[in-house]
């Protein structure tokens, strides 16, 4: 909500000022020209942002060199007695002169501090330090010098209160000024909507948004991407609420609403990182909430009362997305907890077999599901239905781990299931909250490669010891002569068929075999690699989430109605995972939760 009030709110702002020369132009025709530079912004997002980003650098240092400049030329020619109002002495007896209505009047004021924090929502695009160094050099001196130089110019001119920025500006200037400040609205803008993307990517990534298309814009730079969905969603708001307000006060008050409650909540979740993620101390914690928490609890108040006059848009679309999150993520967390309460033990895997004449048919098998360990309930349900399983079968889990990125070397974690009879493998995919789970190199090609290599890294594990028993009964062998190796070998025939595939590689090994393609390892290894020769399936769950005829009326409401909508209408899992339809198996399954 508060970028799309940031966005429309910059070009409304931007093209009224057009009025202030063609006094007889209509409300309607700023509203039009607004709605065709939004369109025009949205329909160009998916050539990507580099397309206009070596735009932005130039044309906003431009911009605010211009309303500093503008603001110098203010102060000297209007009130060089400005700069006083830096002092917050004044502040204090602006509201303790003016009472409720200077306490109401902050809901305005807090709009001169709003737009600078979109800054920091480009924390995909550019360092934090990089920022730092641009608000605190440019962007903050400049903002005060064209504040105090309106301030100027409204102390010799009351009656042009509305419109007062570009009423400020010299005439000579003006229409350089006016084509500069209608280009960084529209830059100002890209810097939302490619926040709005990464946002919502990672709250994907957290379980708190449906599945969405998401395109990579640019093969050299990380993070810049384009969400289809999302793109044309945002562009329906923006119209519906230019074209229904037709008001930038209106606008500005839902804007200011929305950035308060956010800087709100962000006080908050930082004094919970001082807490539990950085440990300071709980005083710490509370000096941090109160010293910021005050002062943003007091422009919120007077936010509070502006919600008759545009504030309600916030509330409105604030609750909808709220729903829609919690929704996803308490139905996402519901099929969990069934996957986890009805997953397949061995042992009744081992007893299913025999009753269900399961057989094993070449190839690689690999099955999603939700669970790090153990056989999900869709596993039971297919062998149940169709009982038999390919010859190397891999459990695929995707994961979002609590931390940004993962590197490539830690992606794929690999385990064996029970004995390596089965041919039975989990895989436990990571990803961090900003990465893309869409894997642009052959997954397929790298997922057997980790397997082999784990497979080896066990072989490896076990000839250590080996060599030195093998050295220690050597020895022995030299030093008594009682032993006959005749005897070694029969005993070693004799039991090899009921040893363990770890045991009967040891064997093989302790025999002194010199061809190690033999050992049971290598016979895996090469197994593993002739099963995909043969094809990789991929095995999806196609679940449909009901809730249980116990449930209340909120819960049925909410799983089967809102979250069934919502699965319904999003990507499906096989276009998330980018899997290739001719290689796709799915599963139909109902989840009562």
């Amino acid at each position: 909500m508060m970028f799309t009030t940031c966005l429309i709110g910059s070009f409304l702002a931007a093209v009224s000022g057009v009025k202030v020369k063609i006094s007889e132009l209509h409300d309607n025709y700023v509203i039009m020209v607004s709605c065709v530079i939004l369109v025009g912004l949205f329909s160009i997002q998916h050539h990507g942002t580099h397309r206009v980003a070596f735009l932005f650098a130039p044309v906003v240092a431009t911009w605010l060199l211009c309303i500093s400049s503008i603001g110098i030329y203010n102060i000297f020619h209007w009130n060089p007695k400005v700069y006083r109002a830096l002092s917050p002495i004044y502040m204090a007896k602006f509201i303790k002169t003016t009472g409720i209505e200077g306490w109401l009047s902050l809901g305005g004021v807090v709009l001169s501090i709003t737009g600078v924090e979109t800054m920091f929502s480009n924390l995909g695009h550019f360092s934090a330090l990089t920022i730092k160094i641009a608000f605190t050099c440019l962007v903050y001196p400049c903002l005060i010098l064209a504040y105090m130089g309106e301030a100027a110019f409204l102390s010799r001119h009351h009656e042009d209160i509305q419109r007062s920025f570009y009423k400020a500006i010299p005439e000579a200037v003006f229409w350089p000024v006016f084509i500069v400040a209608t280009f960084a609205a529209i830059l100002r803008s890209q810097a939302v909507i490619s926040a709005t993307f990464s946002i919502i990517s990672q709250c994907h990534a957290l379980n708190c948004f449906p599945s969405v298309k998401i395109i990579h814009t640019s093969t050299r730079i990380y993070g810049q991407i384009y969400i289809p969905e999302v793109n044309w969603i945002l562009m329906c708001f923006c119209l519906a609420i230019t074209f229904g307000l037709r008001d930038t006060n209106m606008i500005g008050h839902a804007y200011g609403l929305a950035v308060t409650t956010v800087m709100f909540v962000t006080t908050c979740l930082m004094t919970l990182v001082i807490l539990i993620v950085w440990k300071q101390g709980i005083i710490k914690a509370l000096t941090c909430l109160l010293l910021f928490g005050s002062i943003e609890l007091l422009y919120i108040s007077a936010c509070i009362c502006k919600v008759p006059e545009g504030g309600w848009i916030s509330l409105v679309l604030c609750f909808i997305f709220m729903c829609i999150m919690y929704t996803w993520n308490y139905g996402t967390m519901m099929k969990h907890q069934f996957d986890v309460e009805n997953k397949v033990s061995m042992n009744r895997m081992l007893s299913m077999g025999p009753s269900l004449g399961m057989v094993r048919v070449p190839g690689v098998g690999l099955m999603y599901s939700n669970l790090a360990s153990g056989f999900p309930a869709m596993f039971g349900h297919f062998v149940t239905n169709l009982p038999a399983f390919h010859e190397v079968l891999v459990f695929v889990c995707v994961k979002s781990v609590q931390v940004p990125h993962v590197s490539e070397t830690e992606r794929l974690l690999i385990s064996r299931v029970n004995s390596k009879e089965l041919g039975m493998f989990h895989c436990i995919v990571r990803y961090g909250y900003k990465d893309i789970q869409q894997e642009k190199y052959n997954f397929e090609n790298k997922l057997i490669s980790s397997i082999v290599q784990f497979v080896e890294s066990e072989e490896e594990s076990i000839e250590e010891p080996t060599h030195e028993l093998s050295a220690n009964d050597e020895n022995s062998n030299v030093e008594d002569h009682g032993v006959s190796l005749s005897q070694n070998t029969f005993d070693k025939s004799c039991c090899e068929e009921n040893l363990l595939p770890s045991s009967r590689a040891l064997l093989v090994m302790m025999n002194g075999d010199n061809h190690p393609e033999k050992c049971f390892y290598e016979d895996e290894s090469l197994q593993i690699m002739k099963a995909k020769e043969f094809g990789v399936t991929y095995i999806l769950g196609h679940s449909l989430a009901k809730a249980k005829n116990s449930s209340s009326i909120l819960k049925k409401f909410a799983i089967d109605v809102v979250f069934g909508f919502l699965s319904k209408n999003c990507r499906e899992s096989d276009a998330v995972l980018d899997v290739p339809h001719t290689s796709l198996l799915e599963v139909g399954m109902t989840y009562y939760v």
